[in-house]
């Protein structure tokens, strides 16, 4: 398979966007995190196996703000949290405008000492090019 500049410059900035998604979850600032979507964007979980949350939807930026906000003030994410999001395995698909790429991930709690993997699944995602670049529309979470 032959890709051109363009396929092969979209696939690297969706995969850096992925990668700045997993550390803007561990360090980063809210805001900066909710720019990664798309405005009408959303986050599914649909098992959360092992983890102090319930499968859930998130859509729109408000109710995204509001779900950072619920997993930072748990602890389950952001600065001072001592967790990493690992990515890998990344996957992606460009037609045009839009890309889905397939992600496998990795979940680490206590990396202030001897790191515990939490969990372990995949992130099936949909973007969208936009005249800031890729934004995320859809991140549906899968334990597997």
């Amino acid at each position: 398979m032959t890709l051109d500049h363009d396929e092969v410059s979209a696939r690297l900035d969706i995969m850096n966007l992925i990668a700045r998604i997993a550390h803007l979850a561990d360090e980063g600032e809210v805001n900066e995190y909710l720019d990664c979507f798309t405005a009408n964007g959303a986050w599914v979980l649909n098992s959360a196996q092992g983890l102090d949350l319930e499968p859930q939807i998130r859509r729109g930026r408000a109710d995204l703000a509001q779900g950072v906000l619920e997993r930072r003030e748990s602890n389950l994410q952001g600065p001072g949290s001592h967790t990493k999001h690992d990515v890998s395995s990344i996957s992606v698909a460009v037609v045009g405008d839009s890309a889905t790429a397939t992600t496998y991930f990795r979940y680490y709690r206590k990396t202030d000492s001897v790191p515990e993997l939490v969990a372990m699944g995949r992130y099936d995602d949909e973007f969208v090019r936009t005249g800031e670049g890729w934004r995320l529309t859809i991140r549906s979470i899968s334990r597997n």
